[in-house]
């Protein structure tokens, strides 16, 4: 792990000068500069001698425009068009709520948090049953993360049956304006011309500019003509991209979490060549997604330690572009709430966060990537709260040294009742459904496991 904000360097000790310490934020770290320039190399290689896969005609016209080599589907792409890419995009873009709400910036660092799109099922938040997903999950899922604290942004996390096929997405889209002000990021397996529906959705309540779109490459090397067509098009419109790849180590890459990484960034590169084609410094985040199916089980396993080693080695390669980062946190391969879920929460929302990612999705999400939960993203939300209190700046400035308060207290004293302990214990972090009591506290209020009580503070947000 390493505390510099810069990457591949050392913190080092203040020259001589006045100026207290830069504080700075805990990170991750699995490749070093050195690492990622030789994985961005072997990916050039695979660009220009392999290709990828391209199913759009007019794509397929605007890479050969640019001198892309182009025969039939495939597309071999040279370095100098790499290069003008990562030149061209930028470092970060604002993504807007409504409602007199804040804005979120997409930038590298910035640790925002948020749902996760199309679960088949749902866990029923009254039955506590597995069912199939309706359009209301969608609207309470959106109302709930509306309350939340420590959610930035919003997906559908559930895929609804119970409407016509076909019109699932616009039904989605529909039901998170209804229920959140918060910036919403959309997944659809439309064609483009859908998002210039949301984008007058958005317009009529209250700003176009208030969303962001998934779309996702198909393993090994294609991209498909949907999700072409939905980078082309939020390209024009200057919608925010997110194009994550979803290779897994033995089935869609070799069997190497190194391999994996380089085919993921070869398509993520591969799109930003053609984004930044289209339209020059049109905002766009960097997907990471490696899996390793669990071979036994037939499962691509969401919280495997091979997948968040190669994403965490993927955000390094993110880093060294200087590009927001598209990550996961507080999601599970568990079944129901239980001791698993919230160990696979609590491994997945620190280590995505110590990646140092922009945007941290999938928060509520079960049955890797199957399930959606509303005590899920309860949970969620309070190993965010705790995530963030671990990250931020830790100063050592002379306010936080107090030297004069260790010496008016001195040996043998305590700080219990000084001043500088009401002012500054405010800002320590403080559970909400996590236990911190004495036992016989514990008991008195009722015994509760995790559970009861994650049940009880959805119960007190949707009575709300």
């Amino acid at each position: 792990m390493t505390h510099s904000d810069d990457f591949g360097a050392e913190a080092m000790p203040a020259g001589g000068g006045t100026s207290p310490p830069v504080a700075s934020h805990a990170r991750a770290q699995v490749w070093d500069e050195a690492a990622c320039r030789t994985v961005h190399a072997a990916t050039l290689r695979v660009l220009e001698r392999t290709g990828v896969e391209v199913h759009h005609e007019r794509a397929q016209e605007v890479f050969a425009a640019a001198g892309a080599r182009v025969a039939g589907t495939r597309v071999r792409i040279g370095r100098d068009l790499v290069e003008r890419a990562i030149a061209t995009v930028p470092r970060d873009a604002e993504l807007r709520a409504r409602g007199g709400r804040p804005s979120v910036t997409l930038r590298p660092g910035a640790g925002l948090y948020g749902t996760g799109p199309d679960c088949l099922y749902v866990l029923d938040p009254d039955l506590h049953q597995r069912r199939r997903a309706r359009l209301h999950d969608v609207a309470a899922a959106a109302a709930l993360c509306d309350q939340l604290p420590n959610i930035d942004f919003v997906m559908s996390m559930a895929l609804p049956e119970d409407v016509p096929r076909g019109e699932e997405d616009l039904a989605q889209f529909g039901a998170m304006l209804g229920a959140t002000t918060k910036p919403i990021i959309m997944s659809t397996p439309r064609e483009g011309e859908r998002l210039r529906e949301m984008y007058a959705m958005a317009a009529a309540a209250g700003d176009p500019g208030s969303f962001a779109v998934l779309t996702m490459s198909s393993p090994p090397l294609k991209h498909d003509r949907e999700a072409i067509d939905k980078l082309l098009v939020c390209a024009e419109l200057g919608i925010p991209l997110v194009l994550a790849p979803a290779a897994a180590c033995g089935t869609t890459a070799p069997a190497s979490v190194t391999a994996a990484v380089v085919v993921c960034n070869a398509e993520v590169l591969s799109g930003l060549v053609l984004h930044q084609l289209v339209r020059p410094g049109a905002p766009f985040v960097y997907g990471v997604g490696v899996g390793a199916m669990n071979m036994q089980t037939a499962v691509d396993a969401y919280c495997a330690p091979e997948s968040f080693l190669g994403n965490q080695a993927a955000s390094d390669l993110a880093r060294f572009y200087d590009l927001p980062v598209w990550h996961y946190a507080a999601c599970s391969d568990a079944k129901l709430v239980d001791g698993q879920l919230a160990a696979e929460y609590a491994l997945s929302t620190v280590l995505g966060a110590l990646a140092g990612a922009t945007l941290l999705h999938d928060v509520g999400y079960l049955e890797s990537g199957l399930q959606s939960s509303l005590e899920g993203i309860v949970l969620g939300d309070e190993l965010i709260g705790w995530t963030r209190a671990f990250l931020r700046e830790l100063a050592v400035d002379e306010e936080a040294l107090a030297l004069d308060e260790i010496e008016a207290v001195g040996p043998g004293g305590d700080h219990l009742a000084r001043p500088y302990t009401r002012t500054h214990f405010r800002s320590f972090w403080r559970p909400g459904v996590i236990d911190q009591s004495v036992y016989d506290r514990w008991r008195a209020a009722g015994a509760t496991t995790l559970e009861e009580r994650v049940r009880a503070r959805l119960a007190s947000l949707r009575g709300a």
